[in-house]
């Protein structure tokens, strides 16, 4: 399975960002999609996830400003950045989750996301 995340890049705050990962390989159906990020001398966090079935949880510091979505048919997770602020700035991972009698963890490269004026 492959991850292949793309939309990062510079952006002043204030502004907005789109971000796409597309899941392609040997896997048809993922549980879970999401998106996780590592700023400089960070640990890595969880920004969002959404199930299968629609349910969305975000991370505190990204309520009421991101939005993650998905196209199942197409193994396709986005996030939708708005109002982005300096500290937002970080690698943006894709994560995509298989559960089928065991729980397969699958994660893309990291596409920077800078934030600054």
């Amino acid at each position: 399975v492959q991850l292949q995340a793309s939309g990062g890049g510079l952006v002043q705050p204030g502004g907005s960002l789109r971000l796409s990962c597309a899941a392609s390989g040997s896997r048809s159906r993922f549980n879970v999609m999401g998106w996780y990020r590592q700023g400089p001398g960070n640990e890595r966090e969880l920004v969002a996830k959404m199930g299968i079935s629609g349910t969305r949880n975000y991370a505190d510091s990204v309520k009421d400003r991101f939005t993650i979505s998905r196209d199942n048919a197409k193994n396709t997770v986005y996030l939708q950045m708005n109002n982005l602020k300096p500290e937002d700035t970080a690698a943006y991972y894709c994560n995509a989750v298989a559960i089928s009698g065991r729980v397969d963890t699958y994660w893309g490269q990291g596409t920077q996301v800078t934030v600054s004026s």
